[in-house]
């Protein structure tokens, strides 16, 4: 029962497809095929349902499927320390974080990271929010960096910070004059969406609705830059943590104004693996994110 089988299952089962599960493996279908067939045979049971499209997983393969991410689990963190030690390095930590944390932050706590362990290895990769959760559970990253965490059976999460969201405007919109916005301002305004997939969307829009407001969907992106730019250009004003605008607030591109009787906060966590082991540089990553003063810290969507 070679680590490579076991991946084969995995993505096999995860991806629903063996034809797609063949291909991330780099082996032909009717081998994957071939090696399902034989697996079932020595197990005794039916771990595919090939009868429906996708193809489902049955309850003993669940079991399986678990039982292989457990193994491969094992095997990279006994291959990550092994490698440590042949290297004599302190380790890595992998993160993985959605696309609107701040680069300069980031590079902050890279800067600051790579002070106290300069024999240590810091990977960031930016993702949209479901790859982030998927990148954590399949050991692709040690910690996800997320707006609105939701805990699962798999992932815990730790609460981190709530960040302001403010309207966002060109200095030459109307509500620019203003200190302060009431929710009631926004009704018939033409706005700058993100994606209605979106966590940060979902509680924009039920904070409209909670205060009987309706918006002209004027455009609607998924990153935060290309919002920020259809703002700039007068296409309409936006919803937008505070702090993702410091560049643009200081430079006097755009311009925030707060509500006025009402607040609107994104919750920020940090996800990982439950029962995730870390080695010694990722517990302290962990800790340096957290203790991370508000200048400092990462901004997520």
């Amino acid at each position: 029962m070679s680590s490579d089988n076991l991946k084969l299952f995995k993505d096999i089962a995860l991806s629903r497809s063996i034809s797609k599960g063949a291909a991330h493996n780099q082996i032909s279908q009717s081998a994957a095929s071939q090696h399902i067939q034989e697996l079932e045979r020595q197990l005794g049971v039916v771990l595919l349902d090939r009868s429906t499209r996708p193809l489902s997983v049955t309850e003993p393969g669940r079991m399986y499927l678990d039982f292989c991410r457990d193994v491969l689990r094992r095997q990279e963190d006994f291959d990550a320390a092994l490698d440590g030690f042949r290297r004599g390095t302190e380790g890595r930590v992998r993160v993985a974080a959605i696309y609107s944390v701040q680069l300069s932050e980031m590079a902050e706590l890279e800067a600051a990271f790579s002070r106290l362990y300069p024999e240590g290895e810091l990977r960031v990769e930016y993702l949209r929010p479901e790859k982030v959760y998927e990148a954590v559970l399949d050991d692709g990253a040690d910690i996800g960096l997320v707006s609105y965490p939701e805990s699962t059976r798999e992932i815990t999460v730790i609460p981190w910070r709530q960040e302001e969201m403010l309207v966002a405007a060109s200095p030459y919109h109307p509500l620019a004059a203003r200190r302060a916005i009431r929710p009631s301002d926004l009704a018939g305004a033409d706005f700058i969406s993100f994606d209605e997939d979106l966590p940060i969307q979902r509680e924009i829009d039920r904070f409209l609705a909670e205060h009987g407001v309706e918006v002209r969907r004027a455009f609607h992106f998924d990153n935060l830059q290309m919002i920020k730019e259809a703002v700039e250009q007068r296409a309409g004003v936006a919803i937008l943590p505070a702090r993702v605008m410091y560049a643009e607030l200081a430079q006097g591109r755009l311009a925030a104004m707060p509500f006025e009787g009402a607040a609107l906060y994104r919750p920020l966590g940090i996800i990982h693996r439950r029962r995730k082991r870390f080695n010694r540089v990722a517990e302290a990553f962990l800790e340096l994110l957290q203790a991370a003063p508000s200048g400092v810290a990462v901004g997520i969507e």
